[in-house]
């Protein structure tokens, strides 16, 4: 299997079929990592955290599917039940906000059925699609490695999880397939490589022959001082010392979450290792079990190799920590320069670690390969970093603060997992195939509370300043005139009270306002960056944000929930992320649906107004507003509901409205609601939306 596609070529058609057998085999070996699961191992949850592995079985399917519908390569669905059920995980959950809800999980056969119809297609628009050399971020064939690399990250992840399943929910016949590392023995004594201090350049050039994720673009230089490493990963051997010094009970070694995962879990030991009864411990690899090979990387979590790190530190009398991002970029690029490093990686060796003093990387053992690195440095976006409009919640979420990076990759790391200059990160208490390396540093880390930082994002900062900053020219804050209009007739015509579904919240303040007086609301958005922010202001209670004011010179902006009046109606509100086309089924029975300012920006409108009547109680309202700056950019001209001429005469938005809306609702009445938007300090929208007021009969 190649480690990854390059973007250069000057044969489109050798690239097309390049590109088809990267795909091929890319869905294939995902396919045969779950051809060795039992049928009853697909809905076992293994893993608390995260949902069973039929999720991840048609997940990546539909992350084609709904990429393409983004990039607007398609507009067709291929199964949208499939689809909305498999669209978004739980890999962001902590181990006290469990997901208890209920799923009507597929077949294996109608899962792998659906995978085949969407295999079929993506096949034929590789067959198909304009090809342009280089590879641009905007070609389709950029969205085909998206997709691509994308499955080949729940390879990893799903593999995970199987190590959690019991074995006898493991087909054995078909894990012969993945051979497990029979090398064993006795762990080398720790050595200590010096680094000299150095400066480091952070940050994959646009001009990079291979495909990135958007959080690796940017640039960043860092000063690091002089360092010592150890040569290789810390072994099961070594790590098997601080269970025996009791150190999962000893507090001092702990971080703050650190002790209350202990709490949580209970853990005494590593989560891929099993007590017997005679005191010893047996590890726990992909597909079967063996005694515990003292000679191979112990996997663990961040919080875990950070205690052994303090322990070290209190047993040596040194500073003994993990790297940061730029201590590990300066040790890879010391020991492998710009080489990818051959060793347990990319499957080419084993499907399990294998001894820490196997695969000799100039001076060290395992730069690259055999498991996963923890490092000290939570992820966030170098200077410069821009969100790929196609998955714009492929990084962000993920700079809160709480996920730690992990670099160098592990046996099962392929495609873009093996590159120096790639970027995953998980919250600190998730278990990957991941290990540790110590250094020993004077130098502090340098950790940021990363949900008090300013959002930057032009997109995000303007919808902030539209939403909860000033109002301009004495215009009324548009949310909140929105939420007070059809409040005015709900109360005026004595309808309940109990649900309301806020569709295209944005960040939210129309969310909080519509809390004021409903028992319960669901705020949904196609971004999940947008409903981010009204997540974050309802957790943390401070959203910051900056706005343009001319060239470079920026204002920066603080809100403050309880400061808006909403700190007793926040937790009313469930922030989600979803396809307002394609909403799942336990979004219904509502009182009150608004949708601000979205109907013209659907790639279905049509398709939404039939599913939305059957989510609305008799006597509930539908509540529009918008504009009608229909664009093709969002709905195709076929899909436009007004502003076109039919049989030569105009059709306004209105009357196609009450052309889709007559079987079920009453129209009630259309109201104009201004709203200005600012761009910068001399720069400003000016827009009047039309609001109409549909009831249910």
């Amino acid at each position: 299997m190649p480690r990854f596609i390059s973007l250069d070529g000057t044969d489109v058609e050798a690239k097309r079929q390049q590109l088809l057998g990267y795909f091929v085999s890319t869905w294939e070996q995902y396919e045969a990592l779950f051809a060795a699961l039992k049928d009853e191992a697909l809905y076992a949850r293994a893993e608390s955290l995260r949902h069973p592995l039929i999720f991840y079985f048609g997940h990546t399917a539909t992350f084609y599917v709904n990429k393409m519908i983004l990039a607007q390569f398609t507009d067709a669905r291929v199964d949208s039940e499939l689809e909305a059920m498999f669209a978004i995980g739980v890999d962001e959950m902590s181990w006290d906000d469990l997901d208890s809800s209920h799923y009507d999980w597929p077949t294996r056969a109608v899962a792998k059925a659906y995978r085949d119809k969407v295999k079929a297609r993506i096949c034929a628009f590789i067959k198909s699609m304009q090809i342009t050399l280089p590879i641009t971020q905007q070609c389709p064939a950029w969205l085909i490695l998206m997709g691509i690399e994308h499955e080949r990250i729940h390879l990893e992840t799903s593999s995970v999880i199987m190590r959690m399943l019991p074995l006898n929910l493991i087909d054995s016949a078909q894990a012969e397939s993945w051979p497990v590392c029979a090398e064993s023995g006795i762990a080398p004594a720790v050595e200590w490589l010096p680094i000299p201090a150095t400066t480091v350049k952070l940050g994959k050039d646009d001009s990079d022959r291979s495909y990135g994720w958007d959080n690796e673009y940017g640039y960043d230089k860092q000063k690091i001082e002089q360092f010592k490493v150890a040569t290789t990963l810390v072994s099961n051997q070594d790590f098997l010392k601080f269970v025996q010094a009791w150190g999962y009970k000893k507090a001092r070694y702990w971080t703050a979450e650190g002790r209350q995962w202990l709490d949580y879990a209970q853990a005494l030991y590593p989560r891929f290792w099993r007590a017997t009864l005679d005191g010893k411990y047996l590890q726990r690899n992909l597909f079967s079990e063996m005694p515990l090979p003292m000679d191979w990387p112990v996997e663990v979590n961040y919080l875990e190799a950070k205690a052994y790190c303090n322990w070290m530190a209190e047993r040596t009398g040194e500073p003994v920590r993990l790297p940061v991002e730029a201590e590990w970029s300066a040790l890879r690029q010391s020991e492998l320069g710009s080489t990818p490093g051959e060793g347990n990686i990319n499957l080419e060796q084993y499907a399990s670690s294998c001894p820490v003093a196997k695969n000799r990387q100039g001076r060290m053992y395992d730069v690259t390969g055999n498991v996963w690195q923890w490092t000290e440095s939570p992820i966030d976006g170098y200077p410069g970093f821009d969100v790929h409009s196609w998955y714009d919640d492929f990084s962000t979420p993920t700079f809160d603060g709480k996920h730690n990076l992990i670099k160098g990759g592990s046996w099962i790391s392929t495609g873009n997992e093996t590159l120096a200059s790639s970027r995953y990160a998980f919250r600190r208490h998730f278990f990957q195939h991941a290990g540790f390396r110590m250094v020993i540093s004077e130098q502090e880390p340098e950790i940021q509370a990363q949900h008090n930082v300013y959002e930057t994002d032009d997109l995000i900062a303007q919808y902030c300043e539209f939403h909860y900053g000033n109002e301009y020219f004495s215009v009324k804050n548009f949310p909140v005139a929105c939420v007070q209009t059809l409040m005015s007739y709900v109360q005026a015509n004595s309808i309940a009270t109990d649900r309301a579904l806020d569709l295209g919240c944005a960040v939210g303040r129309s969310s909080f306002e519509l809390a004021k007086s409903f028992q319960h609301v669901d705020a949904l958005d196609f971004s999940a960056r947008f409903v981010q922010q009204g997540a974050k202001l309802q957790a943390h209670n401070r959203l910051r944000y900056t706005v343009p004011v001319e060239g470079d010179i920026v204002e920066y902006r603080e809100v403050l929930l309880d400061k808006l009046g909403y700190d007793d109606v926040k937790d009313r509100i469930d922030f989600l992320q979803g396809d307002a086309c394609n909403l799942k089924q336990q979004f219904a029975n509502y009182n009150v649906v608004f949708a601000g300012n979205l109907i013209d920006r659907l790639y279905d409108p049509a398709m939404f107004l039939n599913d939305i009547q059957e989510r609305i109680l008799s006597g509930g309202l539908l509540v529009l507003t918008s504009p009608y700056t229909w664009l093709e950019e969002y709905t195709d001209k076929s899909n436009w509901l007004g502003g076109v001429k039919v049989n030569g005469e105009n059709v306004s938005t209105l009357d196609a409205l009450k052309q889709e809306l007559a079987d079920s609702f009453d129209f009630e009445e259309a109201v104009d609601v201004p709203f200005v938007i600012r761009e910068t300090a001399r720069k400003y929208q000016h827009t009047v939306a039309q609001m109409t007021i549909w009831r249910k009969r």
